[in-house]
């Protein structure tokens, strides 16, 4: 295990890779490919407003395959069921504690299902709440009040849950919020720019977070 801590994070520069990101490809049934045009949308507005230079295509990934090493960057969305295997738990443990970046964005009705597939990759930690005064909230730009609410879904108010090691934010899971539905292009769900553009702006912060950490 030490040996991966010092050597995988190197990966992602060596490869050319730094500043690449994928979506995560699930097994149990929940829809993965859940707002497509979402991480799309998201990479043009962090090339365009945080310098970065994100390939404008997101790759796909699987969570028990080595190719999740090629990503500073994970993200993961959907509204249904998932099951990560022992040995893709361990995958996906391996790839965050070698530096990688892991954002699971409930789309509604993940919630209940994820918590139990965190678990399987960080049997010791416990998945806690984010105050609004941890950097991630303002990275590039500010929200005070931390997640911001981007959907209604049950009315309760958005959440922030990580998992950390040591003080590095590892997992990110934004709960009642659902900022990939604010990524998704106008005409899908007929946001107000002014929801959008908070929506995609709290994204860049994420990103931000994720490549600086």
């Amino acid at each position: 295990m030490k040996k991966l801590i010092f050597i995988l994070p190197i990966l992602f520069f060596l490869n050319g890779n730094a500043q690449e990101i994928a979506l995560l490809k699930y097994n149990g049934g929940g829809d993965w490919y859940a707002n497509p045009t979402s991480l799309p949308n998201l990479i043009k507005f962090c090339n365009s407003n945080i310098h970065t230079a994100i390939n404008t295509k997101p790759a796909t990934v699987e969570p028990g395959s080595t190719d999740i090493f090629q990503y500073p960057f994970l993200h993961m969305t959907g509204h249904g069921n998932v099951i990560f295997s022992n040995q893709e738990a361990e995958n996906l443990r391996k790839y965050l504690l070698s530096g990688g970046f892991f954002h699971i964005d409930d789309n509604y009705g993940m919630n209940e299902y994820i918590r139990k597939e965190i678990a399987k990759v960080f049997p010791e930690k416990t998945l806690t709440e984010i105050p609004a005064n941890h950097e991630i909230f303002s990275e590039a730009f500010d929200f005070p009040n931390g997640l911001p609410k981007i959907h209604e879904h049950d009315g309760l108010r958005p959440q922030a849950f990580g998992i950390f090691e040591e003080d590095r934010l590892v997992l990110l899971f934004t709960f009642e919020s659902d900022l990939g539905d604010g990524w998704e292009s106008e005409e899908v769900h007929h946001d107000p720019e002014e929801t959008r553009l908070k929506a995609l702006k709290m994204g860049a912060n994420i990103i931000q977070y994720a490549f600086e950490h």
